[in-house]
C-alpha cells in the first residue's frame, strides 16, 4: 500500500467533485477455474484498489457524501479461514491503514443502500464488468441486470477517470519499477531464445521472472512468431532459424501498477535484410510519434504521424503508392497497421477501459471514430496532460487473409500496389513499443534503456550463442 493520506486524499478529492449521493464501490470476488474453490489468480478491481487500497476478495465500499461516511462492508477470517491459509492481518487493520474507521459485515450493505433509496437518494455506480459483480449489483439495488447499463452514473465515471487519468509522482515511480521490470523479462527472452526451442519455454522464463519480482503479469503474454496477429497468445510453435519473435509482454507490481512493452528481434543472430527494412520503418514510425510528443498535443496527431511514416515506408519499399497523406486519410495504411498507436496506462495495462473508452480516451470535443479501419482501434485521441501516461507501439503487420480480403475487393488499388504486397504474405510482423509519462512541458521515457536499435538487439542476440 501507500502511506494513508494517499488514500485519505484520493477520497476527500472524489468527494469535493461529486458532493451529494452515495459513491459505491464493488471490488471483485475469487473466480473459480473449474470448480468453487480452485479460483483464478485473484486481482482486485482497479478503482477500488485506487481508493481503498486491499487486495482482497469479497469486499464493498461506500463514500456517503451526505452523511459523511466512508466505510467498507467485508468479513473478517472465521476460524474456518484460519484452518485453510493461517491467521493474517484483519480487515479492520488494513481499513486503519487506509484511513477507513468503520468496518462492517458484508450483509449490512443491503440494508444500508435500502435506507438510501427509500430516501429517494442517489446511489452512484460504476460499469460492472465481470459478471458475478453484475448480478451483486442488481441484487442490491432491486434491478434487472439488464437496465444496470443505463443506470450507471456518467458523473461518477467523469470524475474516476478524471483523477485517474492524471499520475501522482508516486505513481509513476511505481510503473516505473514495473516498466523496468518487463525490461527485465525482456531482456531474458532476447537472451535465452535459441532455434529449436517452443514459444512456450520462453514464455514460462518471463513469467517466472514477473513472479520473482514479486508481482505478476500484467496481461497474457504474446510471444510468437507469428507477429502478424496483433494479440496471439497461443505458445505452441517451434522457432526456427530465419523467423522474427514478437514479444509483447509486461509486469504488474503488487500494487497493482503496469508495464507494457514490446520488442520484435530475430530467432537467430541476425536479421534478413527484408526484415530490417520493414523494422526500421517501424523504429522511424515510433520515432517520429515520439518527437511530436507535447503537452496539450492530440494523441490522434500523434498516430497520425506514426501512420504516415509506415505508410512512406511502405511507398519506398514498392507496396504504397500515390500521396501517402491521402492514402493516410483514407485508411489505405490500415492493411499494414491496423491498430491504434498507443493507449492510457496505470493500474489497468489498458488504463481505466472498463470506464468506457469514450471517457477515458476521447472528450465532449473529440469522438471516437467507430467506422474506420484502424482508427476504431484506436484507444486515446484525446489532448495529452501532464501526469498522463500511456504507451506508443506502432507496428506493420502482414495478414494473408486481410490481404486477399482486400484485393479480391480492389480495395485502395490507388494506393496499395498488391503485386509487391504479394510476395509479404509470409512476413509476419513487427511491433516496437515503449511507456511514456507527460511533464509539464515535455515527456518522460519510463524505465532503463532497452535494446531497439537493429545493431543493439543483433548484438544481445549474439551474445545468446
Amino acid at each position: 500500500m501507500f502511506h494513508t493520506n494517499v488514500y485519505v486524499e484520493r477520497r476527500a478529492e472524489l468527494a469535493r467533485k461529486l458532493k451529494t449521493g452515495v459513491l459505491l464501490f464493488l471490488g471483485n470476488e475469487e473466480s473459480p477455474m473449474n470448480y468453487a474453490d480452485n479460483t483464478y489468480s485473484f486481482r482486485q478491481d482497479s478503482t477500488f484498489l485506487y481508493y481503498f487500497g486491499i487486495a482482497q476478495p469479497g469486499l464493498s465500499a461506500i463514500i456517503d457524501l451526505d452523511e459523511n461516511q466512508e466505510i467498507i462492508f467485508g468479513n473478517e477470517m472465521g476460524i474456518d479461514d484460519i484452518v485453510w491459509m493461517g491467521r493474517q492481518q484483519t480487515l479492520q487493520d488494513k481499513a486503519h491503514l487506509v484511513g477507513i474507521q468503520k468496518v462492517n459485515p458484508v450483509h449490512q450493505l443491503s440494508s444500508y443502500l435500502s435506507a438510501a433509496q427509500l430516501k429517494k437518494r442517489s446511489i452512484h455506480f460504476l460499469p460492472p464488468y465481470r459478471a458475478e459483480n453484475k448480478i451483486k449489483l442488481a441484487q442490491l439495488l432491486n434491478m434487472e441486470v439488464g437496465h444496470l447499463k443505463q443506470a450507471v452514473s456518467t458523473p461518477f465515471i467523469k470524475a474516476v477517470i478524471a483523477q485517474r487519468a492524471v499520475k501522482s509522482a508516486t505513481e509513476i515511480a511505481e510503473i516505473a519499477q514495473a516498466v523496468n521490470n518487463s525490461i527485465d523479462m525482456h531482456l531474458l527472452a532476447m537472451r535465452k531464445t535459441k532455434p529449436g526451442m517452443k514459444e512456450e519455454e520462453i514464455a514460462a522464463l518471463i513469467h517466472g521472472e514477473a513472479l520473482r519480482t514479486g508481482g505478476n503479469i500484467a496481461y497474457p503474454i504474446i510471444l510468437t512468431i507469428h507477429g502478424e496477429i496483433l494479440h496471439n497468445h497461443f505458445h505452441g510453435n517451434v522457432m526456427q532459424e530465419g523467423q522474427m519473435v514478437l514479444n509483447d509482454s509486461g509486469m504488474e507490481t503488487a500494487l497493482g501498477y503496469c508495464g507494457d512493452l514490446t520488442r520484435t528481434f530475430p530467432v537467430g543472430k541476425k536479421f534478413d535484410s527484408r526484415q530490417k527494412e520493414v523494422y526500421s520503418i517501424v523504429q522511424s514510425a515510433l520515432e517520429n510519434a515520439e518527437a511530436v510528443l507535447a503537452p496539450g498535443k492530440r494523441f490522434i496527431d500523434v498516430h497520425y504521424e506514426a501512420c504516415k511514416t509506415l505508410a512512406e515506408g511502405m511507398k519506398a519499399m514498392g507496396l504504397m503508392k500515390g500521396n501517402m497523406d491521402e492514402a493516410v486519410a483514407a485508411g489505405a495504411h490500415a492493411l499494414f497497421f491496423q491498430c491504434g498507436t498507443g493507449h492510457m496506462m496505470g493500474l489497468d495495462v489498458h488504463d481505466m477501459e472498463d470506464l468506457g473508452e469514450e471517457y477515458v480516451g476521447y472528450s465532449d470535443t473529440l469522438k471516437k471514430e467507430t467506422s474506420l479501419f484502424g482508427l476504431k482501434s484506436l484507444r486515446l485521441g484525446r489532448e495529452l496532460e501532464p501526469g498522463f501516461v500511456f504507451t506508443i507501439e506502432p507496428g506493420i503487420y502482414m495478414i494473408p487473409e486481410l490481404i486477399d480480403l482486400w484485393r479480391s475487393e480492389r480495395r485502395f488499388e490507388s494506393f496499395i500496389n498488391y503485386a509487391e504486397v504479394e510476395k509479404f504474405k509470409d512476413f509476419s510482423g513487427i511491433r516496437l513499443e515503449n511507456n511514456y509519462a507527460m511533464t509539464q512541458d515535455s515527456y518522460q521515457l519510463l524505465g532503463k534503456p532497452l535494446a531497439i536499435n537493429i545493431e543493439d538487439v543483433e548484438e544481445i542476440r549474439n551474445s545468446a550463442y
